[in-house]
């Protein structure tokens, strides 16, 4: 099996971006005019669950396979089996949790790819020790990478305690919120912030620009030990004792304080980063760079009981937060770091088309979300016509993902 066939599985991961962005401009809709049949709850669960698993997991797995494993174990069978097996679980979540929900077939699906995840964890790791992986020039970022996928096993226990705690008559409680929240953060804060930093680091020692040992491994306890508290941070919408608000502050400025350590480093090489990153590249970069370091502000700033009431009370807030991390940081890292490595092309007129209406789409739907939030929060009321121009703006969000889509597209059947 070639090389390049794991690359062209970054494909598929691309066409679930694609469906996440049509389910996301269908929810929109829905709230613009209501289709009788369509359920929006469980249209969000096929949205998110498709975001998270079928996205972001599938390019993150196919990623680390291509930098950290040699050609003879990345194109191992197992490998094929996992990334196919877990297609046709997100495949399932997608067509049963639209009508469904969470139930049998839904639950079974996700139950599937948990169980995938930790064939996965424990086979990569196994092939990354034989091919002595992380033992010289790849300390650092295989460190964090060992981490990522720690977090990506713990993350499961959300998911694992929702039956007891449904059973338990807490469904809908803080009990069943928290399980979910639980996941979420072991996710997107866990998981696939620590990939993305594992993959960074990945490109600072290939091109000597790695820091030194101890300021490394300063950087990386920071983050690692203060990740877990800051879980508190998630649950401050029960209004907690006050040493939870004091335990998640904690935490949160422990990570910015290591972001700025990481900062300190990347300062002084920033033109050297910005010949690694050139053109589409480096603007995709630099905007995750920026929603980087703005998720870990606003993370620190839910330590405050008056902005964390602010945070749960509009909804507005909370999406444009999780899209901030989850495309403006972890998806357009991808984006720039794939391009990098050639993976995905970035420079012909379609791909520079495509992923130009989808970052315009993206800025504009954060923009109305937070404008939108900020003004319930002044009791300045709605924006005339929200619901219009959020669905109107997020039209460029699938239009723009479709177009890089089949450049790419084209661009592998051009090689093949």
């Amino acid at each position: 099996m070639k090389v390049v066939s794991r690359q062209n599985w970054l494909l598929v991961a691309l066409a679930q971006l694609v469906l996440v962005a049509c389910l996301g401009l269908l929810l929109r809709y829905l709230l613009v005019a209501p289709i009788e049949g369509l359920n929006y709850k469980y249209l969000l669960h096929a949205h998110s669950h498709v975001a998270l698993l079928g996205w972001l997991y599938t390019a993150v797995m196919v990623v680390l396979l291509l930098v950290f494993l040699p050609p003879g174990l990345r194109t191992k069978k197992t490998y094929t089996w996992q990334f196919w097996l877990s297609q046709a679980a997100v495949l399932g979540m997608l067509l049963s949790f639209p009508v469904q929900g969470y139930a049998a077939a839904s639950i079974t699906f996700s139950t599937a790819h948990l169980l995938l995840n930790y064939w996965f964890i424990y086979q990569f790791l196994k092939d990354a020790n034989r091919a002595g992986v992380g033992r010289f020039s790849q300390q650092l970022s295989f460190r964090f990478i060992k981490a990522a996928l720690f977090f990506l096993a713990v993350s499961s226990l959300g998911p694992w305690s929702l039956g007891p705690v449904m059973a338990t008559g807490h469904s809908g409680g803080s009990l069943y919120y928290n399980a979910i929240y639980f996941y979420l953060h072991f996710q997107y804060n866990g998981w696939f912030t620590f990939a993305v930093l594992g993959l960074f680091f990945w490109l600072l020692e290939q091109h000597g620009l790695g820091v030194s040992r101890k300021k490394g491994n300063l950087i990386f306890r920071l983050l690692f030990w203060s990740f877990m508290p800051a879980f508190l941070l998630s649950v401050l919408w029960t209004q907690p004792a006050a040493w939870v608000y004091w335990a998640g502050g904690a935490s949160g400025m422990a990570q910015v304080v290591a972001v700025l350590l990481l900062l300190v480093h990347v300062w002084p090489v920033r033109q050297k980063l910005k010949l690694l990153f050139t053109g589409l590249s480096g603007g995709v970069f630099w905007l995750a760079v920026a929603a980087f370091i703005a998720k870990n502000l606003l993370q620190l700033m839910t330590a405050l009981p008056y902005i964390a009431d602010i945070a749960y009370r509009f909804r507005y807030l909370i999406i444009a937060y999780l899209h901030l991390v989850l495309i403006g940081f972890i998806s357009f890292f991808l984006f720039a770091f794939m391009g990098k490595q050639g993976w995905l092309q970035l420079q012909t007129n379609k791909s520079l088309w495509g992923m130009g209406l989808f970052l315009l789409g993206f800025i504009a739907t954060e923009a109305l979300l937070f404008l939108q939030g900020a003004l319930f929060w002044w009791e300045a009321g709605a924006i005339p016509y929200y619901h219009e121009l959020l669905f109107g703006v997020s039209i460029f969000l699938p239009a723009g993902m479709l177009l890089f889509f089949m450049s790419q597209w084209k661009d592998k059947m051009q090689v093949c």
